[in-house]
């Protein structure tokens, strides 16, 4: 998602958001960021599906299951999945053009949520308008 902005100052800036699919690597929490891959979860999913198998294949043939009991463990099953999906994280970077009397400048930020990110990029667009610059209390850093 790209939006672009005029400053208050005049200065053209594009505000930037995408999606990264690998948790960002932080100083501060390395030793905790060490992961194994995704062999585990691929592991646990094989697993569950060869066991909801077995439970079909040995399944007599007068039981009826009834199409809610299906549907709740669809569900169920589907939750977890959905909110990796809709809990990445999204880098967020705002960018102003070169001028004749200012310096290029890219602040740069990491924003979790699907629905965060739109929020924040609204707010980092709206600061621009009104201020020239992203707010330095929010997400966005500035970057050399």
């Amino acid at each position: 998602m790209t939006r672009l902005v005029r400053g208050a100052d005049g200065r053209m800036w594009t505000v930037r958001s995408q999606v990264q699919w690998r948790n960002p690597a932080a100083d501060a929490d390395f030793e905790h960021d060490v992961s194994g891959g995704s062999g585990p979860g691929v592991l646990m999913l094989a697993i569950v599906i060869v066991m909801a198998a077995v439970l079909v294949a040995w399944t007599p043939e007068d039981v009826v299951v009834p199409a809610w009991l299906v549907v709740a463990l669809v569900l169920v099953f589907l939750f977890f999945p959905v909110r990796w999906v809709i809990r990445r994280p999204w880098l967020v970077a705002a960018e102003s053009k070169k001028t004749e009397e200012l310096p290029p400048e890219r602040w740069v930020g990491t924003v979790r949520g699907f629905l965060t990110v739109r929020d924040e990029v609204r707010n980092v667009a709206r600061k621009i308008e009104m201020y020239s610059l992203p707010d330095l209390d929010g997400p966005l850093q500035p970057v050399d």
